[in-house]
């Protein structure tokens, strides 16, 4: 069936530039922004100095340097961040950047399909984690949790992961949300970051009947 894809994602899943410099930018950690700048600076520094939050992320950068390593030049895969925390509308994420250089016989969808899905969205070991989901989740998640973007026949590419999405079929619209679950997780914070997750694709029904 036909749909529409309406997408405000802050996640870069991937960019490559003419030079075959990648750059990926797992998402990992979460916080509500503050109803005052006292409250907003308080959520940042929780969020930066969480421990459960540092080794989620962590747990992705590690797993997508793994992924890059594959296709790109020996020692040309380093961290250009690591656990900066971005303010973003609704809320506060924890992200990390990763670059390297594509080996030169290697072609930008290869690249791609070497670290598709996103390691934000399927956790680590990567093929065991989506057994599991495939096993537990009781319906396909669709684009949510996939990417969106552009790859030029030049090499370059721009990819972003398909989270605070809507989807649009008929006269329906929908959003994924979720959250990671590790050792460490409390189902009822974790349920409430899914609250805060869901927010901004949420009000843009706002005021409709």
């Amino acid at each position: 069936p036909e749909f529409s894809v309406l997408s405000a994602s802050p996640e870069r899943f991937m960019t490559i530039s003419g030079d075959r410099r990648v750059l990926v930018s797992p998402i990992k950690g979460t916080r509500r922004r503050g109803a005052s700048e006292a409250e907003d600076t308080a959520l940042r520094r929780e969020l930066a100095d969480d421990e459960k939050e540092l080794a989620e992320n962590l747990m992705i950068v590690d797993l997508m340097r793994n992924d890059l390593s594959r296709v790109s030049e020996i020692g040309s895969v380093r961290p250009v961040e690591l656990f900066g925390v971005h303010a973003f509308s609704a809320v506060h994420q924890m992200v990390s950047t990763i670059e390297s250089k594509l080996r030169e016989e290697v072609a930008a969808v290869d690249c791609i399909r070497t670290a598709f899905p996103p390691g934000s969205m399927t956790g680590a070991p990567k093929l065991r984690s989506m057994e599991i989901l495939a096993a537990l989740e009781e319906e396909p998640r669709g684009v949510y949790s996939g990417v969106l973007g552009w790859v030029s026949l030049d090499g370059r590419a721009d990819l972003s992961v398909v989270i605070r999405t809507l989807v649009v079929e008929r006269n329906a619209a929908t959003f994924g949300v979720g959250g990671a679950i590790t050792l460490l997780s409390d189902p009822e914070a974790e349920y409430a970051e899914t609250l805060v997750k869901a927010a901004a694709p949420k009000s843009a029904f706002d005021g409709l009947d």
